[in-house]
């Protein structure tokens, strides 16, 4: 049996190194499995939640887009598609909200946290809490059930929206037809949470990242910048006194990891360490830097291949539609 999976990604930044070690590249050599149908799509209307920048919603969509390309997106493979490119999922989260309890919003965690914030400094429980942030869940499922989903690559933050949109789809067969596919979460336990520059998880809240597609000399510069103690040149230094090493060991084979274990027991210095993670990084990034830039001087190409991915995901998405607008009575009068 074919196996369908989908991911989101959020357009509201820059994608950096820990983007690609912990989401990007595992999703990739996920989508190049047998029997295995991906589905990718960039949240731009997810991305309205957390970001009030048109700018940076525009920059980022075409950066988040040209960044799976260039790191080996396959189109012709995955349905890879643009969120507000297909209308029929909003008008799905419509049909979907209107069988959902506004009890099972409220225990989303996200709404939770940001009500708990606000009676802990003593403001009304829904200050400053808009829709898209109550609703998220519901924008959530909406799109993973629109298209059958069996499996949805998660982070354990995520876990509750997935089995949200189970409880909404087991209501909605219930109530009307059997139409659509319970989902489950798939946690990658082999997946790497890379450390940043601080060796705290990379993160641009954190400001400990490093970039995925600037020039050789940036890179080399970012890691240049990773903590490190003070000992000398010559001095035996273990794998846990600073993030390079982790960093390095996910991008090295074993025996190559092993090797810089050694050199560093031997005494290697920091800053000739850094150099062999910088040149590590950049043996693995320069080709996917170079399409990167090619696709971002072209972003007419990028277009074309979104709108080539809308049109695979509407065929389908019209289908289903077609069928719970039938179900819950939306029909034409004949």
């Amino acid at each position: 049996m074919t196996k369908r999976v989908l991911t989101g990604v959020t357009t509201t930044g820059i994608p950096h190194l820990g983007n690609y070690v912990g989401a990007i590249r595992p999703a990739i050599r996920a989508s190049q499995e047998e029997n295995t149908e991906s589905f990718l799509f960039l949240a731009d209307y997810h991305g309205l939640i957390k970001c009030r920048d048109p700018e940076m919603i525009h920059q980022s969509t075409q950066a988040v887009a040209a960044t799976w390309l260039a790191c080996g997106l396959d189109p012709e493979r995955t349905t890879f598609y643009r969120q507000s490119d297909i209308p029929e999922i909003m008008e799905l989260n419509w049909i979907l909200t209107c069988i959902t309890a506004k009890g099972l919003m409220n225990r989303a965690h996200a709404y939770k946290a940001a009500v708990q914030a606000n009676e802990e400094e003593g403001n009304d429980p829904d200050a400053a809490v808009d829709m898209g942030l109550f609703c998220y869940p519901m924008l959530m499922s909406a799109d993973i059930l629109m298209f059958r989903a069996h499996d949805v690559p998660v982070g354990r933050d995520q876990i509750q929206h997935v089995e949200m949109a189970r409880d909404i789809a087991g209501r909605f067969n219930h109530l009307y037809r059997d139409l659509f596919v319970l989902p489950e979460a798939k946690i990658e336990e082999n997946v790497q949470t890379l450390v940043g520059l601080d060796g705290r998880k990379m993160s641009k809240s954190y400001g400990n990242t490093i970039p995925l597609v600037e020039t050789e000399k940036k890179l080399q510069k970012a890691v240049n910048k990773i903590v490190t103690n003070l000992k000398e040149p010559g001095e035996p230094k273990g794998t846990d006194e600073s993030p390079l090493f982790e960093i390095y060991k996910a991008f090295a084979t074993e025996e190559e990891t092993a090797a810089f274990a050694v050199s560093l027991a031997e005494g290697l210095a920091w800053g000739e360490a850094k150099k062999i993670l910088g040149a590590k990084l950049n043996e693995e990034l320069a080709d996917k830097r170079e399409r990167y830039h090619e696709l971002t001087a072209n972003p007419a190409k990028i277009e074309e291949i979104l709108l080539a991915g809308a049109k695979k995901a509407r065929a389908e998405a019209r289908e289903l539609l077609t069928q719970v607008r039938d179900a819950v009575g939306i029909r034409v009068l004949k």
